[in-house]
């Protein structure tokens, strides 16, 4: 069990990375770009969603670095996968941001505020946002990988 806030907020976070990782990893190129579910989610374009989630809130939102909404049709985008992308691909390009993340976290309290669309929010939020947005995708992973090959679990 991980003591103080921090630790708990990072560990339970990591947690929901390598879930998302595990969910993923292992399928082939191409079952991780199909798509099961009436909307464009697929596992390949969960990965590469939180991989841009992770950036925007740790990169843009945490150090104030102003940044623009993006459209319509560029979030559409960040959950497809390329034909020419792959799942190892996808997976090191995730792990590289998550420590990115980290790396620019473990520069601020968890008091310190970020802003995005003029809305302030502290480290704090940010780490239980992303605790929920990584833990529901992974959730999300989790079905679809069950649909795909019946994996199921952590």
């Amino acid at each position: 069990m991980l003591s103080g806030e921090r630790a708990s907020l990072e560990g339970f976070l990591d947690h929901y990375r390598a879930v998302l990782v595990n969910k993923v990893r292992g399928a082939s190129d191409a079952d991780a770009r199909r798509r099961l579910v009436p909307s464009a989610t697929t596992l390949g374009g969960l990965l590469k969603h939180v991989a841009c989630a992770e950036q925007r809130w740790f990169e843009l939102a945490l150090p104030r670095v102003p940044f623009e909404p993006k459209s319509d049709e560029e979030r559409l985008a960040e959950f497809g996968m390329t034909d020419d992308e792959t799942v190892e691909e996808l997976i090191e390009a995730y792990q590289a941001q998550c420590a990115r993340s980290r790396a620019v976290a473990a520069r601020y309290s968890l008091d310190d505020h970020g802003v995005r669309y003029g809305q302030e929010m502290t480290l704090r939020w940010i780490y239980l946002h992303m605790i929920e947005e990584t833990a529901r995708h992974a959730g999300h992973a989790d079905i679809l990988r069950e649909q795909l090959d019946g994996t199921t679990g952590d």
